[in-house]
């Protein structure tokens, strides 16, 4: 039992906040019913804004650590936790008018959403591998609910069905993965301590601990949908309703990278050399397959999922070089990725509740219609696709620069290529709304309702597009500050700071 000195709750406000907030809605939901919906959403993003304004505050303070190790309050993980928290107050906005338009409940939407976000913000923080797995698995179940949540809709149900099958497989292997680690470690279960006892008994590069960690990248890759772990991605996010592979494509993949940097950082020290290596390949394949199936694909959402294969690619780039500007720039990529990719998806729910499809030929002569949603969806789709002034071109730049620094040239050289080629299939749907004469518009479009802003959910759909957009045009401009940010975080972080010196002591 942990005497109760040692729990420091003090490092978990951020998720006491949402832990209560989500309590909240649950009750209202309970006691109230649906009447309860038309502010419980506003609680629930109030709660999450709270959270970001407790993470801010923990930023000055000097890195702590709770429940006797087990939560560590670093920078890189402040920084995670906010993305998270972030990317579930934008889930929960652009999500209102969709499940009210199909019938469902909202309360209990919102609820499960908070639930996959207050595990996604443990993960990101954990330091002890109970903790890691019981936030992995509060985190999976909670997104199991929520890509099953339209219970009336078959191609839901098979999507949730997948993702439990596929999901379960791969929690299996990750906690065979752990349990091997503690059994080496003669039965440690905080990081540092197992890295501390492998090293000392030499046994940092032994083939129980490399079995080990081939399992764990095997259940950390399912998280990142990295190639050849990536089936679930497609079939998910085409079936699984849009708010909710909005929040999975982002905030899931968040609390991934922050489990792949501080496990592999920690618990790998020795068996450095063989996880880079791991993921080089890993995200070479995910550039490569991602980017190219993309071009193939009719459908925005199955689009959007191979596109978001890629980016976990380019991502893992950092992740490969395991340098300090490596881990930065995964930090400044993944917040760019937050606005752009929830932007993308904003206008896809806004233009599949007027059309009722995300066929991307039925967006030929969208801008006829509507010029603004034309406007944000390009804009989100070029940034997506590296093209500068966007944010996400200065995303792609200091990442290939950060890689090209360490000599991962190869790496660099394949993103490179693979960039191009998406910027194929990104122009492809900007060229079908915006260049499509009035006589080729889409069935869809001819047939394309007006909107009337003031129905409960579109101005809040339209206040996340605004700030999205916002964001994606001018990040780019703000890159210094942010990537100042990023760098601190990791200069600052107890961890990353003894793994550095560490490989500096090995050359």
């Amino acid at each position: 039992m942990i005497p109760l000195a040692d729990l420091n709750t003090g490092t978990i406000w951020p998720e006491l906040i949402v832990v209560l907030t989500l309590t909240g809605v649950l009750l209202a939901d309970l006691i109230t019913g649906r009447q309860a919906t038309r502010w419980t959403p506003y609680l629930a993003v109030a709660g999450l804004l709270a959270s970001l304004v407790a993470l801010a505050a923990q930023w000055s303070l000097p890195v702590t650590e709770g429940f006797a190790g087990s939560f560590q309050a670093d920078r890189l993980g402040i920084l995670f936790r906010g993305m998270i928290a972030l990317s579930g107050a934008i889930g929960v906005l652009i999500a209102i008018r969709y499940v009210n338009e199909v019938g469902s409940a909202l309360g209990e939407y919102i609820t499960i959403l908070l639930v996959a976000t207050v595990g996604g913000m443990f993960l990101a923080g954990s330091d002890e591998m109970v903790m890691v797995f019981v936030s992995l698995e509060t985190l999976g179940l909670a997104s199991y609910l929520l890509a099953g949540y339209m219970k009336r809709d078959v191609r839901s149900n098979e999507a949730a069905l997948k993702y439990l099958l596929i999901g379960a497989t791969s929690s299996a292997i990750f906690l065979y993965g752990l349990s091997l680690l503690y059994g080496l470690s003669g039965g440690e279960t905080r990081l540092g301590a197992i890295a501390q006892t492998l090293v000392r008994q030499d046994l940092g590069q032994s083939l129980g601990v490399l079995v080990a960690l081939v399992f764990v990248i095997a259940g950390i890759a399912f998280k990142l949908s990295a190639v050849p772990f990536h089936q679930w991605t497609p079939d998910v996010y085409e079936g699984s309703p849009t708010p909710v592979v909005a929040f999975l494509s982002v905030g899931s993949k968040a609390a991934g990278f922050a489990l792949a940097i501080r496990l592999l950082v920690t618990a790998f020290p020795e068996a450095t050399p063989q996880w880079r290596f791991v993921f080089e390949a890993l995200a070479i394949l995910s550039m490569v397959l991602g980017n190219v199936v993309a071009l193939t694909q009719t459908s925005l959402k199955r689009l959007l999922a191979y596109s978001s294969i890629g980016q976990a690619g380019f991502l893992m780039i950092g992740l490969a070089i395991g340098t300090p500007e490596g881990y930065a720039s995964i930090l400044f990529y993944t917040f760019i990725y937050l606005f752009t990719n929830l932007g993308a998806f904003a206008c896809v729910i806004l233009f599949s509740l007027r059309a009722g499809t995300d066929e991307i030929n039925e967006y030929a002569g969208l801008y006829q219609k509507d010029p603004l949603l034309t406007l944000g969806l390009s804009l989100c789709l070029l940034s997506l696709g590296g093209i500068p002034p966007l944010a996400g071109f200065f995303g792609k730049l200091y990442i290939f620069w950060a890689g090209w620094q360490a000599g991962a040239y190869t790496l660099v050289l394949v993103g490179l290529v693979t960039s191009v080629i998406s910027i194929y299939y990104y122009i492809r749907v900007v060229r079908m709304a915006v260049v499509k004469e009035p006589q080729e518009m889409s069935l869809a479009v001819q047939n394309y309702p007006a909107i009337t802003w003031d129905r409960p959910g579109l101005p809040e759909l339209r206040a996340v597009l605004v700030t999205c957009v916002a964001v994606t045009a001018v990040a780019g401009l703000l890159a210094n500050p942010l990537l100042a940010v990023a760098n601190q975080a990791v200069n600052t972080t107890p961890f990353l700071q003894s793994s550095v010196a560490q490989q500096l002591a090995r050359r």
